[in-house]
């Protein structure tokens, strides 16, 4: 019997860590490739990871509601050898699905991919996906010859001599382009400033892996911090935890409560933050009479909700002003447009505000866009929208008025450009032709980057979406 060690992957999400929510399994148990083990949370989602080896689970390592580490051990299974076969010979020569899928997360692990999960975000038409996957290699790295001698592996006394072996791979930057499969490889290095081309491999054939990049930032940083360290007087006490009711120097106060930020709140924060920092953001708002809309949903107690039909005239306004719907691109002094909209939609959840969005929106009509909506929101709250649903917005509305609130400014979604608010519909003193009435009203407040538009395009895809709540049956014909 031969036991195999399952490490915790890289979620598709750039995470570090992740909290073990539920154990699928238990020692003893019998498991088979692709079965689900565990829900894990991440800062975006929970998600149900699958274990690339069959057998027998020997070892859980980390209990529920501990933050374990990527990379580091998750389960481990035992699995029976044949007679007469060692397990060295066993692992040699693979023949089952359990080996195809181990080695297709080994080889996606080692090039920094996201799709690390088997059976999360891989193919499912059958076509060997290890081999289509698998990066280039240079002749030198041939399985035949390997271009370096591996670390746990020690030279056999036939190793070839040195005039014979191949040169090692060119260094990038040498007239070869840099070998990176992974497209969160390519965004760490943009975000980190570095140029891809400056990062040296050490995957296969000189492969560029995470760990590579973070070797090079970590590099990068070293010299600019290094006159920093002088400054700290010596003998400086090592930072101690501070024990629960501590009085705070500054309040007199005694601390009732000190919690470890959350890897969620973590990722919100950090969010948030970089928001504020790179967007010089402004903000416009408008009441409107939103009397027509309401009495049109009441017309119709099964059709599409409020939020629907707001949803609908925010796409129309972002057909009108296009370049809403991007993000500034600050590396190459651009401004992005998509061709299409990923409606985010921002939901408070047990776990904190998030939003998810709905994908390809734009194609949906008003019933269908409704449908979607409650489907996103409702698998936000329970966790399990997907990676690209919690990622991949390019406009986010807010429905704060859920909250019994009548307005907010609002923080923009980073990398996007704008966000629209919608406050609680309230009965409000209004003038109709001359005559001071009650109606139905709410408020709508934009936040926009100032780089990406202009006052002048926020406020005409406000008159949009506001003209279309206040005339809502005209608007929708014309839609």
């Amino acid at each position: 019997m031969t036991t195999q060690t399952f490490d915790l992957p890289d979620l598709g999400e750039g995470l570090t860590e992740a909290e073990m929510v539920r154990w699928l399994v238990a020692v003893g148990d019998t498991v088979a490739v692709d079965q689900p083990i565990a829900e894990v949370e991440t800062a975006k989602s929970i998600v149900e990871v699958p274990t690339p080896f069959a057998g027998t689970v020997s070892v859980l390592h980390g209990g529920e509601g501990e933050v374990m580490e990527v990379g580091k051990p998750l389960i481990s299974v035992a699995a029976d050898v044949p007679a007469g076969a060692s397990a060295a010979s066993a692992q040699r020569e693979p023949s089952s699905a359990e080996s195809a899928a181990g080695e297709r997360y080994r080889e996606e692990e080692r090039a920094g991919s996201g799709n690390v999960l088997i059976g999360y975000g891989t193919p499912d038409d059958g076509e060997p996906t290890g081999r289509r996957r698998r990066p280039r290699r240079s002749p030198a790295a041939s399985p035949a010859r390997p271009a370096a001698p591996r670390a746990d592996s020690a030279p056999g006394p036939e190793a070839p001599a040195a005039p014979v072996a191949a040169p090692d791979p060119a260094p990038v930057g040498a007239g070869r382009p840099p070998l990176v499969t992974s497209p969160l490889v390519r965004q760490m290095a943009r975000e980190a400033g570095l140029r891809i081309s400056e990062v040296a491999g050490s995957g296969p054939g000189g492969l560029i892996t995470r760990r590579d990049v973070a070797a090079a930032v970590e590099a990068a940083r070293a010299p600019a911090l290094a006159p920093v360290t002088p400054i700290a007087p010596e003998g400086a006490p090592v930072t101690a935890p501070v024990p629960v009711g501590a009085v705070d120097p500054r309040t007199g106060l005694a601390e009732s409560r000190r919690a470890a930020m959350s890897g969620f709140r973590r990722s919100v924060a950090a969010s948030l933050s970089r928001s504020r920092r790179e967007i010089p953001e402004a903000t416009v708002w408008v009441d409107v009479d939103a009397t027509g809309l309401v009495d049109l949903r009441r017309s119709d107690p099964d059709g599409p909700g409020l939020l629907s039909y707001v949803a609908r005239f925010v796409l129309a306004g972002l057909r009108a002003h296009p370049e809403l719907n991007g993000l500034v691109d600050a590396e190459r002094d651009e401004l992005v447009q998509y061709d299409g909209v990923n409606l985010g939609l921002a939901v408070q959840t047990d776990r904190g505000l998030v939003a998810p969005a709905v994908l390809g929106a734009h194609r949906f009509t008003t019933l269908e866009l409704d449908g979607e909506i409650r489907r996103v929101t409702a698998a936000a709250r329970e966790g399990r929208a997907t990676p690209a649903e919690m990622t991949g917005g390019t406009f986010t509305l807010n429905n704060y008025g859920s909250l019994r609130v009548d307005g907010s400014a609002a923080i923009i979604n980073h990398p996007q450009v704008a966000i629209l608010g919608i406050g609680r519909i309230i009965d409000r003193p209004w003038v109709v032709d001359g005559e001071l009435t009650v109606r139905k009203v709410t408020q709508l407040s934009f936040a926009f980057d100032h780089r990406a538009c202009d006052g002048g395009t926020a406020a005409g895809f406000m008159r949009v979406v506001a003209d279309a709540m206040e005339n809502p049956a005209g608007a929708i014909a014309r839609l």
